[in-house]
């Protein structure tokens, strides 16, 4: 239980920064898949966002078959490999990214498509970094 509690606030808090991602959708697919009987059951009538699923979910947590706690872990690892890819690359950029992109808003991939068009100038770390996430 005290596992599962861990996962539903790493999902929660990871949905706020991931809400618009292709790779959030799949992992809610996944979620939707494997939670597919206690959403129906427990969850059928909570609307959808700002994380009521989830806390419905947590709500229930003692009731959760193996199946669903798997698809809340597998997310939960996934969304912090994500993160730790994420870090990496702003870690690596950060010097191009003050110098290339300080102008540029953060948020729905404004930075990458910044870094993108500056890529013939960006620092070998950069672009390295970029190319080690799958970015590049």
């Amino acid at each position: 239980m005290k596992r599962t509690l861990i996962v539903l606030i790493t999902l929660g808090m990871m949905s706020l920064f991931f809400s618009n991602a292709v790779a959030g959708e799949n992992l809610v697919q996944s979620i939707a898949d494997g939670c597919k009987v206690e959403l129906e059951k427990y969850c059928k009538d909570v609307t959808p966002g700002e994380g009521r699923v989830l806390s419905c979910l947590y709500a229930y947590s003692d009731k959760l078959s193996p199946k669903c706690e798997y698809a809340l872990y597998d997310a939960a690892a996934q969304l912090e490999r994500a993160v730790a890819a994420l870090s990496y690359v702003a870690n690596e950029c950060d010097a191009d990214l003050d110098k290339y992109c300080s102008a540029v808003a953060p948020g729905e991939g404004r930075l990458l498509g910044c870094l993108e068009k500056k890529s013939k100038q960006l620092t070998k770390r950069c672009k390295e970094a970029l190319k080690d996430v799958g970015l590049k």
